[in-house]
């Protein structure tokens, strides 16, 4: 249950920092660098939340899924 509440939370976190990179690329115009540094914390956290999937699904803490 605890893992299932992570991912959502990391999942909430991306849509966050994807949201948060609209506004600032509307607001600088696409002139500042708060858009890059916005994506780039959503491609860190992705690539962190792909890690930690694979890793509960070979230590087992993420089941078989259900046919």
């Amino acid at each position: 249950m605890l893992i299932k509440l992570f991912i959502i939370i990391m999942l909430l976190l991306i849509v966050g920092s994807l949201f948060s990179a609209l506004f600032f690329l509307i607001k600088d115009k696409g002139q500042g660098r708060r858009t890059a540094r916005a994506l780039t914390f959503r491609i860190s956290l992705s690539i962190g939340l792909f890690l930690l999937l694979l890793l509960g699904y070979y230590t087992g803490v993420i089941g078989q899924p259900h046919p």
